[in-house]
């Protein structure tokens, strides 16, 4: 499909600052003048000042009556919301740089419009251009992409910067310490306050050549192998990440969090042979055995050949199974602190991150190295307008994509220094992170709605006497945030002074792929804003998948090309690729997300439109958690879906059938409540606590079509309370069960 003509939305110059202000009035932007319809943001229609017609054949017409998918009632809350502007808060730059600041777009919107463009009319040299100078290449690349007919890049043969070679650590780590030796690389937070440590680009850099020899002498690992790494967010986490890639292997991260099967799983799917992991984790002054977990699932992974394990705690109570396990400490002092890089093609696998899919068999999604190095750097640089000197403290954990690309890779591409921290937002108390943020003089603060609900709830007592004037930039990351959570983030802590930064992205994504621009683009509370470079947006119908143009439309967000970071297949499996996120709308990327595109063009998350939950901005698949409840031998059958939660964004609700029904009608609450309890069990061993139901209903009946299908839709309208909303239910196969699951809601 062409590239699209983009035209972006108009923003009334009453509601910015004067540098935006100015740029709408070039657009022809000017408030209280008559409306014509003009080329939206993807190619609809919105709406400009008659001055903007010098360019078209456009006439005067009045507001068009609301469209099949406009968007609906419930959602014009979304209309309401003002637009919000910040600059660059030239006031909070630290001394270190306020000597050589420059922003990356001096032209502020205006030079973004264009830019945005080029990304999508002149996409090889856009991207190229910026691979070239970001970038440090062992062999320069011989083309930015495959092109298709029309010279775009294309899903059929997404592949970027070919023939090029080069080597991620060295990216991130050597051109720093060769440069700035003695600049602190990762600033670690221990659970604990007070066992923290720094280590400086230098230091960094020898334990990394150290564990690199580690794994390619002792462990025997090759470039191509995929290593397994199961740990918490300390600093040995990102040392073997950076080891890894240094040799050309590949990792695969599993979060910590995860249960014994759900590693092995991983570990099996991988084909790992070497697993990464640590005796025992530090979370929240609670010790977790980590170490048992693992030698559970290697209790059936038998390909696996050595686990190297880092002492966190040094408890003597954790088994040890020589020859297989191998000491971090022991084996990295048998090592010189350098070692040359391993240089790989561009399109040499990086890292596999598993992501929940809707048939409940985890998904290994492959990243490419330059691509995704290239679009890490970038979305560092323009979303967030992040500098050398700056300190980045992202809350989020090296299992998720969060971790890779915000904690680990981006920053120290840019040469920053990276907040690792092991805890949690409430321990010791409330005051944590803005401890750490004082403290460290943090400048960029990335972080879940979940955590910032919590925070919000404790109260603002815990933000006295923290000035938190090093803050530059705020983010958030996971899951939609909420109007009056954006707002409570934008007074309390940036005392309304710096941008909110409302990323979207996914694991396949690699990097944000809508958002604003610290200082660039308006924001609007809740809204992700507006597409980044070389993201071409399309909602679809999601009945028709045809592209909805034009303002206030509701659909499917669907993107029509590839970009450098998108993952490139799930591992081992292409045809599934292609079935889960090419078949439902053919030439389009489906996200799995609705949306709404509102009259001024802004992007709002509607929530998952397949079945997966988000849970603190963690996609869980309700396959996985059905699949883990019904081996229990007294489940009949179950059906999991997700409702709203004031804490973590979405909950789990399980709705479980169980044998001999007759049998439970006159159990006690006591029995009923143990069965539950078993249930929760099982999640927890089976995938992990992360996933536990916060909701179990024993109903008697699921909902079904005549064919058998369980109409989870039903369940999710009960779950939020939209009974009187359900439609015809006179189709299902059991149509009268409606009514004993709404009571049994209720109950």
């Amino acid at each position: 499909m062409p590239p699209t003509q983009v035209s972006f939305p108009p923003v009334p110059g009453a509601d910015l600052g004067a540098d935006v202000a100015a740029v709408a009035a070039a657009c022809g932007v000017h408030p209280a003048q008559p409306k014509v319809a003009t080329p939206e943001l993807n190619g609809g229609t919105t709406t400009t000042t008659a001055t903007a017609t010098t360019n078209s054949q456009a006439t005067l017409t009045p507001p068009p009556a609301k469209a099949p998918n406009a968007v609906p009632a419930e959602r014009e809350h979304l209309t309401d919301v003002p637009m919000v502007t910040r600059d660059v808060p030239y006031e909070r730059i630290a001394a270190s740089l306020a000597a050589h600041y420059a922003p990356y777009l001096p032209g502020g919107f205006a030079q973004y419009r264009e830019m945005y463009q080029q990304s999508l009319q002149q996409p090889a040299q856009f991207f190229g251009e910026r691979a070239r100078a970001l970038l440090t290449w062992v062999r320069p690349f011989e083309r930015a992409f495959f092109a298709d007919a029309l010279g775009a890049p294309s899903f059929d043969s997404n592949a970027w910067f070919l023939g090029g070679q080069l080597n991620a650590c060295y990216n991130m780590l050597d051109r720093h310490a060769f440069r700035h030796p003695d600049k602190v690389a990762v600033a670690y937070e221990a659970d604990e306050p007070g066992e923290g440590y720094q280590l400086t680009y230098r230091e960094l850099l020898a334990e990394v050549c150290k564990m690199a020899q580690v794994l390619t002498t002792t462990l025997g690992v090759r470039k191509g192998d995929t290593v397994a790494v199961y740990m918490p967010m300390i600093p040995q986490a990102l040392i073997a990440l950076l080891a890894i890639s240094r040799i050309g292997a590949v990792h695969s991260v599993v979060f910590a969090g995860f249960s014994s099967n759900s590693l092995r799983d991983r570990i099996r799917d991988a084909g790992s042979e070497v697993v990464i992991t640590i005796d025992e984790s530090r979370r929240g002054g609670k010790t977790i055995e980590t170490k048992r977990i693992v030698d559970e699932a290697l209790k059936q992974t038998p390909q696996v050949r050595h686990v190297l394990v880092y002492r966190r705690t040094g408890s003597a109570h954790v088994a040890f199974h020589a020859p297989r396990d191998l000491d971090w400490d022991t084996e990295i002092r048998k090592y010189k602190p350098y070692c040359p890089c391993e240089p790989v093609d561009a399109e040499h696998p990086l890292f596999l991150l598993y992501t929940s899919g809707s048939t409940g068999v985890p998904k290994g999604m492959q990243h490419a190295t330059a691509g995704y190095l290239l679009q890490a750097m970038l979305t560092m640089q323009y979303s967030f307008d992040t500098h050398a000197d700056d300190v980045v403290f992202t809350a989020g954990d090296i299992g998720w994509i969060t971790g890779h690309t915000y904690v680990l890779y981006g920053p120290l591409l840019c040469g920053c220094t990276t907040v690792v921290y092991e805890g949690t937002p409430a321990y010791p108390n409330f005051s944590r992170y803005w401890e750490i943020i004082d403290r460290l003089q943090v400048t960029h603060f990335y972080v879940a709605p979940t955590a910032l609900r919590l925070l919000k709830r404790a109260g603002d007592a815990y933000l006295q006497g923290f000035s938190l004037r090093s803050l530059r930039c705020l983010g958030s990351v996971g899951e939609p945030i909420a109007r009056e959570v954006w707002e409570w983030y934008s007074d309390r802590v940036g005392h309304n002074e710096i941008p909110i930064i409302d990323t979207y992205w996914q694991t396949e994504s690699g990097a944000h792929i809508i958002t604003p621009l610290a200082g660039v683009t308006p924001m609007k509370p809740g809204s992700v804003s507006m597409p980044f470079f070389g993201v071409e947006l399309a909602i679809l119908d999601p009945i028709t998948g045809h592209e909805l143009g034009g303002n206030e439309v509701e659909g499917v967000l669907a993107i029509k090309r590839p970009w450098p970071s998108f993952a490139r297949t799930i591992w081992r499996n292409h045809e599934r690729f292609l079935d889960i996120y090419f078949k439902p709308y053919p030439g389009y990327f489906f996200t799995g997300d609705s949306v709404a595109r509102d009259r001024d063009g802004f992007i709002w998350i509607l929530g998952r439109v397949d079945d997966v939950v988000n849970v603190s901005g963690h996609r869980l698949s309700t396959a996985e958690i059905e699949a883990a409840i019904i081996e229990d031998n007294l489940v009949a059958e179950c059906a999991v879906v997700g409702f709203a939660d004031e804490l973590t964004g979405q909950a789990v609700a399980a709705f479980v059938v169980l044998k001999n029904r007759s049998g439970w009608a006159d159990a006690s609450e006591d029995e009923l409540q143990s069965i539950k309890k078993r249930i929760i069990v099982i999640v927890r061993k089976d995938i992990g606590s992360f996933a536990t139901p916060k909701l179990i209903v024993l109903v008697d009946d699921l909902p079904k079509t005549r064919s058998g299908k369980i109409m989870r839709r039903i369940l999710r309208k009960i779950l939020a309370g939209e009974a009187d909303k359900l439609g015809d239910v006179s189709t299902l196969s059991n149509p009268g069960v409606v009514k004993h699951l709404i009571d049994s809601v209720k109950v």
